[in-house]
């Protein structure tokens, strides 16, 4: 197979997007690349590709065991066999997960960073042939970064150890150009093909907004929202304690997530949110690096982080699918007074000289002090953002933002902060709502002015899905994502030929799920339970045969 028919037949998409096809080409040609691409820009697609077509196996080192979940998950419902190897499982399974993969069973193992210094893993690494060697979140390498973790410092020498150096792939979504500089120093880099293809994502709509109560104000925007679902970043356990409960109290489907609960909850937790049995997740930032969950709607910041790279990419886990989603700041002044106590205080990285953590901790402040001129800011918030990642030449307006909609920053929702009229207060009060009415209408349409009969079929796919992802004990993103459904709407496939040509489908996922899609599709079938047994008897029955429009 050529990368072509991988990138159809095994996840099923016509064309690459921007930026992957040179940076497969490149690691194909046994080339270093470094890949800085939004969230949501297909950075796996990137390796996972060449991991299919190089002989050998494919080591990704990947910071977060649920994220090595999440990625091993979504390749064994494409057909792909990948594994991890990190602490959840027993030294029993990882020695027999060792073994298979010692005896070719893998394409992709997910490793943890701190593995590469173990002496029973690089042993298996030197036996066996390493083809390519992933990095994501590769930003966590450098000092200057947002997630600084020492155990990345150690990548470079685990692959000098190999019998032969493997091409290196570093990924990241947020790096500045002083960080770029660091990931090809620190990860020992060999001329690197380096690609950003930028940082915007059009789809985000940022709003800061300085409450007077951030609890009312959160109520607030869920009531706009209407049930969708979405991510409350705290800065403390105790805040994701307190928002949980009272979200609760208020009757909202919500779940929590924080390093002081023990590792069964957090999986429970996450699993909830996962499977949509959660709609929001109240978290510290130890929730979500690289969370593939596509059907995000908002994100909301119920505290201001410490850095604009922390903002960004935990903003950027809203709108996956490209379609609209709401990121919401609440400022007060008090998070930067916990801010500044925190870096202060911080203790995590005890491996650094004193030298070294006093560096650091002078650059965080300043980290810190960027974050609060971005929370405050009076001119376009996506300009400050693009510009503090180094793009320049950016428009003086997005027309998508709080700033430029001229929405206001301090809200009033407790007592009157303002001095205009009632009727001025309840003018812009309805012009917000509209501007938020008319983002989700957006979406309701699906951008592609869906009919209100083809909006019934896109939600009785999504139940058709979610049916499957319950039966089978996996998120639904991994079966479709809501992409997929609204490309199987748009063509309306009628054969099982038709439905490989949708978006997001490949050859496994065309066996195991057409003929059920196509019942509900083709036939107008409701989706239910006794549906999901349609595909054992279709074995047994004639094929459908084929219509003008195949």
């Amino acid at each position: 197979m050529d990368k072509y028919s991988v990138l159809k037949q095994i996840f099923g998409h016509d064309t690459f997007r921007e930026g992957q096809e040179g940076l497969i080409d490149e690691l194909l040609n046994g080339h270093d690349v470094l890949g800085v691409m939004p969230t949501g820009a297909g950075k796996s697609i990137c390796y996972q590709i060449p991991a299919l077509l190089l002989d050998g196996v494919t080591l990704v080192i990947s910071p977060l065991i649920s994220l090595m979940k999440d990625q091993v998950m979504a390749l064994k419902a494409s057909g792909v066999a990948a594994a991890y190897i990190n602490s959840s499982l027993t030294p029993g399974q990882q020695a027999e997960a060792i073994r298979r993969a010692s005896n070719g069973a893998y394409k992709v193992i997910y490793v943890a960073p701190e593995r590469l210094e173990m002496p029973s893993f690089i042993h298996f690494a030197q036996q066996t042939p390493v083809s390519l060697l992933a990095v994501d979140e590769a930003h966590c390498v450098s000092q200057w970064g947002h997630d600084f973790r020492p155990s990345y410092l150690h990548i470079a020498e685990f692959v000098n150890k190999l019998s032969v150096r493997p091409p290196v792939a570093a990924f990241t979504a947020t790096a500045t150009r002083q960080v770029r500089t660091d990931i090809i120093r620190l990860l020992h880099l060999e001329e690197p093909y380096c690609l950003t293809t930028g940082f915007n994502r059009p789809n985000l709509h940022f709003s800061n907004v300085k409450p007077t109560d951030k609890f009312n104000m959160l109520l607030s925007f869920l009531r706009e929202m209407d049930g969708d679902c979405g991510i409350v970043y705290c800065n403390t356990r105790k805040t994701v304690e307190d928002v949980t409960l009272r979200l609760l109290e208020e009757g909202y489907s919500a779940t929590r997530y924080h390093a002081g609960l023990n590792d069964a909850e957090r999986h429970e937790n996450q699993n909830a949110f996962q499977f949509d049995q959660a709609k929001i997740m109240v978290a510290t930032n130890a929730f979500g690096m690289g969370i593939d969950k596509s059907n995000v709607r908002f994100v909301v910041h119920y505290n201001m982080p410490r850095n604009l790279e922390s903002y960004y990419q935990e903003a950027g886990r809203a709108g996956r699918d490209g379609q609209p989603a709401e990121c919401l700041l609440l400022y007060s002044g008090q998070d930067v007074i916990t801010g500044k106590w925190m870096i202060e205080h911080n203790d995590e990285n005890s491996e650094l000289s004193p030298q070294q953590r006093e560096t650091l901790m002078k650059l965080d402040l300043e980290k810190l002090k960027q974050m609060t001129y971005y929370a405050t800011s009076k001119r376009c918030l996506r300009q400050f953002i693009l510009r503090y990642f180094g793009e320049q030449d950016v428009e003086q307006a997005c027309d998508n933002c709080s700033v430029c909609e001229d929405a206001p920053f301090e809200v009033d929702t407790g007592k009157r902060l303002y001095s205009r009229t009632e009727d001025q207060r309840l003018i812009r009060k309805e012009e917000r709502t509209a501007r938020r009415g008319e983002r989700k209408n957006r979406r309701l349409n699906e951008m592609d002015g869906f009919t209100a009969w083809e909006r019934a079929l896109f939600e009785n796919l999504k139940t058709l899905r979610h049916l499957i992802a319950l039966k089978k004990g996996v998120p639904a993103y991994t079966v479709f994502s809501d992409a997929a459904l609204r490309d199987m709407v748009r063509k309306h496939p009628t054969s099982m030929d038709g439905f490989l040509d949708v978006s997001g489908v490949g050859l496994v996922k065309q066996e195991q799920y057409g003929q059920v899609f196509l019942a509900v599709i083709r036939d107008g079938r409701e989706p239910n339970d006794a549906l999901l047994d349609l595909r054992e008897t279709a074995k047994r029955a004639p094929a459908p045969k084929s219509t003008a429009s195949d």
